[in-house]
């Protein structure tokens, strides 16, 4: 939605349901190699902890994306908004929140698998990494940052738009708002 130079890209509840009920899966799934592991043997997992660890790691990591999935359900901000100032991110549960086109330095497309990201390469990536307050939210965007060169990166994956469609609008925007000096 695009309102007083204003781009307002919303939360896409279809995908977030989507996503939630993916994580169910996976702690329901998770949790079954915990409370069974012997079902599991096989040549290649042979290892009753092995099994029961994964199925601990699997319950934890899900569970932990699927109460994000949950409060980003309820959340009736819009997931993007860019305009003459900067873009204010509130994507994912690690958002950067607000990045002034004065302390963006380009865009980059990363891939994981086959999930692509915007990677926004900032002048001050530490305090990106500072804002977040929560340890586990502050490890993923330092390992973002190790990884991929920017703690701060936008998926289309929760958003009413496709992949390519917000990577044309944030190079266009940037492109015109890039001189803006942040207020």
């Amino acid at each position: 939605m695009i309102t007083n130079n204003r781009i307002e890209i919303a939360l896409s509840k279809v995908k977030l349901i989507l996503a939630l009920l993916g994580s169910i899966v996976f702690v329901l799934l998770g949790f079954w190699l915990i409370v069974n592991p012997g079902r599991f043997e096989s040549t290649v997992f042979s290892n009753h902890t092995f099994i029961f660890v994964a199925g601990i790691l699997a319950t934890a990591f899900f569970g932990f994306c699927g109460f994000y999935i949950s409060k980003k359900l309820a959340d009736p901000k819009p997931g993007l908004i860019i305009d003459h100032t900067g873009i204010t991110d509130n994507t994912s549960g690690i958002s950067a929140g607000f990045i002034p086109w004065s302390d963006i330095k380009e865009f980059k497309t990363a891939q994981v698998i086959n999930q692509k990201f915007i990677m926004v390469i900032v002048y001050n990536p530490e305090n990106y990494i500072e804002r977040q307050t929560n340890s586990i939210k502050k490890n993923a965007v330092t390992i973002n940052y190790r990884s991929y060169g920017s703690p701060v990166s936008i998926s289309a994956n929760a958003l009413k738009c496709k992949f390519s469609e917000l990577e044309r609008i944030l190079q266009t925007e940037f492109e015109k708002n890039k001189s803006v000096k942040a207020i």
